[in-house]
């Protein structure tokens, strides 16, 4: 039985000296330990005082929430100081929080789910298909990006207005998906590109239409998009002030951000209601993403490249 031997590679001096410049060429990757001590030291002094900076108020307020409305008011500086529940029941128990609360529960919501829904299938569009006027709706999303919120109250109030919708919850969620819904489209196209077109083709083989395609086979792959959508379309409804203030004009209809203004008013502001309050508006923020976290990384990246 004869052996088959295999072939032997001989290195060339071209293929050495090749090998030689492209390692040459190839940027060295610096390593921990190669840092010296005073470097490590001054970046870790950076990062502690940085992270100090951002935890800082958040820390602050939620150890002010606990004191007594006379501690809150003192000039020197206390970190705990009889500590008590008192701000949180008298919030609770004593205002209209839980009827604002609830008012932008909803309205977030509704916010999330109609955002969402808009956004996934105009982003999907503008992925797959091709029709005319496609780049101007595009440079339409850009372009509404650029406008503050300052100069967009006043027509869009004048729209709900007209409308006879100015003190109800539907203005609010109308207008906040103005301010959602582009940006999301252009995040959601960016990740609907990195879905390859292929599963689209071969979907159509099996039968599925456009929207049996978009629904039963991409949106399930585009799970991280949807919750970086879902995300940022709850927080834009459930922290937004400018338009609360300038549709709502009940206290009933109030949402957290108009509602908490009723604490701090000129004269005599109620710091250990508001304390209390922003501590506790930060609960749903926080479930959400606590659902949202595995999710987001692979959402915010998955459309920065193509390819």
């Amino acid at each position: 039985m004869s052996s088959i031997t295999p072939p032997v590679i001989v290195e060339t001096d071209e293929m050495i000296a090749g090998a030689t410049a492209k390692d040459r060429r190839a940027p060295r990757v610096r390593r921990r330990s190669d840092r010296s001590v005073g470097a490590s030291v001054a970046l870790h002094a950076t990062l502690l005082l940085a992270t100090f900076i951002a935890l800082f108020p958040m820390a602050w307020v939620v150890l002010s929430s606990f004191k007594p409305a006379s501690e809150i008011r003192r000039s020197d500086i206390q970190f705990v100081v009889d500590p008590t529940l008192e701000n949180y029941r008298k919030v609770l128990f004593d205002t209209n929080f839980p009827t604002w609360f609830l008012n932008s529960l909803v309205v977030a919501a509704f916010t999330m789910v109609i955002g969402i829904a808009m956004a996934a299938t105009a982003g999907y569009a503008l992925s797959r298909f091709n029709f005319p006027g496609k780049r101007g709706l595009m440079w339409v999303f850009l372009i509404t990006q650029m406008f503050p919120v300052a100069i967009l109250i006043v027509p869009i109030y004048t729209i709900m207005a007209k409308a006879g919708l100015i003190d109800t919850k539907a203005s609010l969620v109308i207008a906040y998906c103005t301010v959602a819904v582009p940006f999301c489209a252009w995040m959601l196209r960016g990740y609907f590109d990195t879905i390859p077109k292929e599963l689209d083709e071969a979907a159509a083989l099996d039968g599925l239409g456009p929207f049996g395609t978009f629904w039963r086979v991409i949106l399930p792959l585009a799970r991280p998009g949807l919750a970086v959508t879902a995300f940022y379309t709850f927080l834009t409804a459930w922290g937004e002030v400018a338009y609360a203030i300038a549709f709502m004009q009940s206290d009933d209809h109030y949402t957290l951000g108009a509602g908490l203004q009723q604490f701090v008013p000129q004269f005599s502001p109620r710091w250990e209601l508001l304390t209390a309050g922003a501590v506790l508006i930060t609960i749903p923020a926080a479930i959400v993403f606590f659902f949202a976290q595995k999710h987001l990384v692979a959402g915010l990246t998955a459309g920065g490249t193509k390819g």
